[in-house]
C-alpha cells in the first residue's frame, strides 16, 4: 500500500478508535460468546454466531485501522500557510453559475466527512483544487458535467 497522507486530528481519532475497539468493543464481544456458549449447543445457537461474526467483523476493523496508522503521513496544517490550496486546505469557493459559496476542508481519506465539508484529496473537487491560488477557477468534472468553482478564500 502507499503512504497515508492524513491531518494529525484524523491519526489521533484512528488512534482512539484502535483502543476503544481493543479495549471496551472486543470485551463486549468475548462477553457476548461466552454467554452464548453457556446456552448450549453452539451448532444451533443463533447468539453465538451473531456474537462470532461480530467479533470478525471487529477483528477486520482493527487490523485495517492498524495497517492505516502504519502507513500514515501526518500532515501538521498548523505549519502550513500561504494562498495555494494543498493538503490540509480550507477553501471558500464560490459556484461560478449560481454564486453559491462552500467551504470544504481537504484530508485524508479516512477522515472525510461530506456532511461537514470534508472531503478527500483523492475527490475529483480536491484533484481540481490541489495547486491552484486564490482567485483562481478550477473546473471539476462530474458525472453530471463539468462544474466551475472560483476560489475566494485558502486558510489553514
Amino acid at each position: 500500500m502507499e503512504r497515508a497522507p492524513m491531518t494529525l486530528e484524523g491519526y489521533n481519532a484512528l488512534q482512539d478508535e484502535l483502543k476503544r475497539l481493543k479495549g471496551e468493543e472486543r470485551g463486549k464481544i468475548i462477553r457476548a460468546i461466552e454467554e452464548a456458549r453457556a446456552h448450549g449447543d453452539l451448532s444451533e445457537n443463533a447468539e453465538y454466531s451473531a456474537a462470532k461474526e461480530a467479533q470478525s467483523i471487529l477483528e477486520g476493523r482493527i487490523r485495517y485501522i492498524e495497517e492505516l496508522l502504519s502507513l500514515a503521513e501526518i500532515v501538521d496544517v498548523s505549519k502550513l500557510s500561504g494562498k495555494k490550496v494543498v493538503f490540509g486546505a480550507t477553501v471558500t469557493l464560490s459556484d461560478v453559475d449560481s454564486g453559491e459559496e462552500r467551504i470544504v476542508r481537504i484530508i485524508g481519506e479516512e477522515e472525510a466527512v461530506i456532511e461537514k465539508g470534508y472531503i478527500s484529496y483523492k475527490s475529483p473537487l480536491a484533484r481540481a483544487l490541489i495547486g491552484k491560488n486564490v482567485d483562481d477557477v478550477a473546473k471539476v468534472k462530474l458525472p453530471s458535467g463539468e462544474k466551475e468553482y472560483e476560489i475566494i478564500e485558502v486558510r489553514f
